[in-house]
């Protein structure tokens, strides 16, 4: 039986999407974003982003992944189409809600999603940390964490937008080990988000490893992922800056897929592509648009790791 057919928690088989009405980007979260595009976004794109993601929502339903698409009609929320910033969902019934460093970007949490949770999952408990945001402790979901559901680990890089304090309390309450490091760009600039530069899959992990600036820790964190039986495919900062990092597995109708842009997929080598194409089915999103925002795939997809109701 090839691996991509076995089922693997790592690969979630349904995504909470959002498309936006009115798209731009937001220029609250500049300052710590590089990846923000400096074009001119005066010019309206909501119905070019809002094509996207339909189209990527569409693309990902014919291979057999379940999507939960929401509407945003609102003109105060420009990131709302990065929905795993504000909530998780976890083996055993369980779903996290975070606390966002930007005051648009808590305008985003929404009780219809978890509502909609609630209706067709099983759902024990919701944990909310948005009360952490007065003291300024913030930790924006799976864009500062980067989980292997499979060992257990949150693998996070330290910044404003994950606060170690909250950190260690999402740790205790959900049963990961945290491990904090510190990534930086070829500029000196630090990451401010682990998806970024990490993703993990069932079989390989894809990281960019120039940009981990301690090299005990980065060979500590590859010997992990190693240990777990995972290929390591190391991505270049140009890599990196094409969104090559911002990939999430996920599980199909005939197998495990790679969602990922076609941005990111036109960066990899063949050598990279052997490893990935072992284990799952890459499939390229097109949404140049939605990355101007700085987030690319994996940022708009929200995993649902609950078991559906009968």
């Amino acid at each position: 039986m090839p691996r991509h057919s076995v089922y693997s928690i790592q690969a979630p088989c349904a995504v909470v999407m959002v498309r936006p009405h009115h798209f731009t980007v937001n220029t609250e979260t500049a300052a710590d974003n590089h990846f923000q595009t400096s074009q001119d976004m005066r010019e309206d794109l909501s119905s070019v982003a809002y094509g996207e993601i339909t189209e990527a929502a569409d693309t990902l339903g014919r291979h057999g992944v379940e999507v939960h698409l929401f509407e945003d009609t609102g003109r105060q929320t420009p990131d709302s189409v990065f929905p795993n910033n504000w909530f998780s969902t976890h083996a055993g019934g369980h779903v996290a809600i975070y606390p966002m460093k930007a005051a648009s970007r808590r305008r985003e949490r929404r009780s219809d999603v978890i509502e909609m949770l609630k209706a067709l999952y099983r759902v024990q408990e919701v944990i909310d940390y948005s009360g952490l945001e007065p003291d300024g402790l913030f930790l924006e979901g799976t864009g500062a964490m980067v989980l292997d559901h499979i060992d257990r680990v949150a693998y996070a890089v330290r910044s404003d937008r994950t606060d170690r304090i909250a950190l260690e309390r999402f740790s205790t309450h959900f049963n990961y080990e945290p491990m904090v490091f510190d990534a930086r760009d070829e500029t000196g600039v630090s990451v401010y988000h682990t998806n970024v530069l990490m993703c993990i899959a069932t079989d390989f992990a894809m990281i960019g490893l120039e940009m981990m600036t301690d090299p005990a820790r980065r060979h500590e964190i590859v010997t992990r992922l190693e240990r777990s039986g995972r290929s390591i495919v190391a991505l270049t900062n140009e890599q990196i800056s094409r969104f090559a990092g911002n990939a999430l597995e996920l599980q199909g109708k005939d197998g495990r897929i790679l969602a990922l842009s076609t941005t990111a997929l036109a960066s990899l080598d063949q050598d990279q592509l052997a490893v990935i194409e072992e284990s799952v089915k890459p499939v390229a999103l097109n949404i140049p648009t939605i990355e101007k925002a700085s987030g690319s795939v994996r940022c708009t997809l929200a995993g649902i790791h609950l078991v559906r109701r009968p």
